[in-house]
């Protein structure tokens, strides 16, 4: 909770400490957090394992997930492999069925033991736990997050000094992450509620345009749902 509300804080403050090379930070991270670490490392690789990939090459999209604020790649495959297995059913954890503020945001916040995690693990990414990355962006993935924002400090005192470290974190961090977090909670909520469906599946998924864009066109979910991989 302190986390989040300290994201979307700076996310609201932000246009008081404005710069061109802030805002251009912000465009890139965005995109390399938001395209290439949760859509295609999380959701497409890791969560439907729709292709295969290199070494350095996991380890740099996985980096990019991590670094998105979105969780470590092991709770954000298990809770997308649960969602999808028990789609608007019992035990779905973030469906609308449940209530629009519970499918986009209230879910996040219920809490588990370090041994139902586990279980959790054990359950649904059962090709996943023991890899040894998969465990060291689970026990580092809060010391990355502090590393990314001392970085963006670092730049922006470089650039512009004590002001240009402030627009920098609050514009390269604050911002994207606030925009990635909604974006993706729409996908939960929004596009299972509103738009239109191609495909009959058992679930209220839909397709919704503006949910595509903001979401590197995750929002054609009813397509999604109908051929996850």
């Amino acid at each position: 909770v302190v986390f989040l509300t300290a994201m979307h804080v700076g996310c609201l403050v932000a246009p008081f400490f404005f710069s061109w090379s802030a805002v251009g930070v912000a465009l890139f991270l965005h995109w390399l957090t938001c395209s290439i670490g949760i859509c295609l490392a999380y959701h497409r690789y890791l969560s439907h394992r729709a292709f295969k990939l290199s070494k350095p090459a996991e380890f740099f999209v996985l980096l990019c997930g991590a670094i998105s604020g979105e969780g470590t790649p092991l709770t954000w495959t298990a809770t997308h492999r649960l969602h999808h297995q028990r789609s608007d059913l019992k035990g779905d954890p973030h469906s609308p069925n449940s209530g629009t503020w519970w499918s986009h945001l209230l879910w996040l916040f219920v809490l588990r033991t370090p041994e139902q995690q586990e279980a959790l693990f054990r359950r649904y990414v059962p090709d996943l736990v023991d890899r040894p990355i998969m465990r060291f962006y689970e026990n580092t993935y809060g010391r990355l997050l502090l590393a990314m924002g001392l970085s963006l400090l670092t730049l922006g005192w470089f650039v512009g000094g004590t002001s240009g470290a402030i627009s920098m974190l609050l514009w390269a961090m604050c911002v994207p992450m606030t925009f990635a977090y909604h974006s993706t909670w729409f996908v939960n909520s929004a596009t299972h509620l509103w738009g239109y469906r191609n495909y009959e599946t058992s679930d209220r998924s839909r397709n919704l345009w503006w949910v595509a864009v903001l979401a590197y066109g995750e929002g054609w979910h009813n397509n999604h749902h109908a051929h996850p991989s």
